[in-house]
């Protein structure tokens, strides 16, 4: 693993530079997350930068989806910009590296046959026509108004060996021979993604670049850029992509909402599982925990601790979701405070159609917070809490395994009359109840399960006392008397 490249007297400038093209990919939100910690750990500067010169592809929805992301994690940032407020000044330096003598016009029209130059391994190189066009001829066709796109003359010949040291991957290099001649400036005068985002970089005085590994051979030519612009390159840190489990890259166009921000959001995972999931997703601590909160993830985050080997994010069609991912929430839910979990559940049963008062949920959350793992679940394990009449269920249900229903009838017309005067709290439901069990010569499941099922309309649910609390004896009595009449119904 690379060494910690950063000198501890330097805080860094660190910047996250998504392009608008789309939702918030898991994968970005991730790289927003290490820039942050790395930012956050060595207390230096996180910039947003947005990336959108790309006209034909950028929307506005994918603008508000990033930021909609963005702010759900909650992290924050120092500065704020957008490229395309910035375009005088990526033409500013292409013209002034231009008159260095270290780019030259290429006038060959767009998707010409022209093949010029290529490597060994077929990939096209720089075009000698172009590339060896004297300046007299160049200004002399730009004058004429002919298009031409800018590009960088990549030094050749000369043995060049182009270096960099990885904060992730360490040692990298590549000959200059190898590189083609890039565009810096689009026929139409727009600045490529390699120019504004380095001529960006160095005006911002970014000190770490910390990006997808997807982008290490673009560093090459950012290399040089940074060359022609006169100042030190910044420091780069590649991180592993993250895959599917079949091993190709998570991608919007192949896998869709699982791979959206939104999409964990919406289902309610919290920001700080999320970013905790995200975080094991190709960086280890060196505790090898799991559960970590984000000021235990800001005190221990380095680039040592970030692997090479791309991360799996293991979904399949049926389950959109990591277990990992899950397990996580689950934990982060159940460490929350009871005040906050039930202002967090608040919008899940509203939009659930549950009118759940704050109170009322707030009494409930406690009975819940162990069943449930997302925030999204917990309308459907606790909606009868919140409803006048609870849903049909089949009348079986109310009969325990070791019994039938005359017993299971004895029960409930018993428990009507044990209810209707027994003090409505915890321990006093609980003794009174046991002490009917016994009465009846039952142990307390089979004495149970018919008023649990008669109260809630199912098996499975929170525990019996402290839920027939929160019901209230008026609403427990008069779904007991409904689950007599259903038992009348069985056969």
């Amino acid at each position: 693993m690379a060494e910690e490249i950063l000198p501890r007297s330097t805080p860094p400038r660190v910047r996250f530079a998504p392009s608008p093209t789309g939702f918030l990919h898991v994968g970005s939100a991730r790289t927003f997350i290490f820039n942050w910690l790395y930012a956050r750990h060595n207390h230096g500067t996180m910039v947003l930068r947005l990336d959108d010169t790309d006209v034909e592809r950028n929307t506005e929805a994918s603008v508000q989806s990033i930021f909609e992301g963005l702010r759900w994690l909650g992290l924050g940032w120092d500065e704020e910009y957008k490229q395309s407020e910035r375009l005088g000044l990526h033409r500013k330096q292409a013209a002034a590296i231009f008159e260095k003598g270290l780019a030259y016009r290429d006038f060959t029209p767009a998707h010409s046959s022209d093949e010029g130059t290529s490597s060994a391994q077929g990939a096209w190189l720089f075009n000698p026509g172009m590339r060896d066009l004297s300046r007299e001829e160049s200004d002399r066709r730009a004058a004429a108004g002919e298009p031409f796109a800018l590009r960088y003359r990549v030094p050749r010949g000369e043995g060049r060996v182009l270096r960099f040291t990885d904060g992730v991957y360490g040692e990298q290099s590549k000959l200059a021979d190898e590189v083609e001649d890039f565009a810096l400036l689009r026929s139409d005068s727009m600045p490529t993604y390699h120019l504004a985002s380095c001529v960006d970089d160095d005006d911002l005085r970014i000190s770490h670049i910390i990006r997808g590994q997807d982008h290490l051979t673009n560093t090459y030519k950012h290399l040089l850029i940074f060359e022609a612009l006169g100042g030190e390159p910044p420091q780069f840190a590649h991180l592993p992509l993250l895959v599917a489990p079949d091993g190709t890259k998570l991608s919007k166009r192949r896998h869709g909402p699982v791979v959206s921000v939104t999409t964990y959001r919406d289902a309610g995972f919290l920001p700080q599982a999320f970013i905790n999931f995200l975080c094991l997703l190709g960086w280890s601590p060196k505790n090898d925990r799991d559960f970590l909160a984000l000021d235990e993830i800001r005190a221990i985050f380095t680039l040592e601790g970030v692997n090479r080997a791309n991360a799996v994010v293991n979904f399949t069609e049926n389950d959109p979701f990591d277990s990992k991912a899950v397990w996580l929430n689950a934990e982060h839910l159940r460490a929350l405070p009871v005040e906050e979990l039930s202002a967090q559940l608040g919008p899940f049963f509203e939009k659930a159609g549950l009118k759940a008062s704050a109170e009322k949920l707030l009494a409930v959350t406690p009975l819940i917070r162990e069943r449930v793992r997302l925030l999204g679940e917990a309308p459907a394990a606790a909606d009868f809490f919140f409803v006048d009449e609870l849903a049909v269920y089949d009348p079986a249900e109310l009969i325990p395994q070791k019994g039938d229903a005359a017993m299971t009838r004895r029960v409930l017309e018993t428990a009507q009359k044990v209810l209707a005067e027994t003090p409505f709290d915890h321990d006093s439901l609980d003794k009174s109840l046991r002490e009917t069990a016994a009465s009846l010569g039952l142990k307390a499941g089979p004495m149970f399960q018919p008023i649990r099922v008669a109260v809630c309309g199912r098996k499975n649910a929170p525990p019996l006392f402290e839920t027939m609390v929160v019901l209230g004896r008026e609403v427990c009595l008069a779904r007991i008397r409904e689950a007599e009449a259903r038992l009348e119904t069985f056969n």
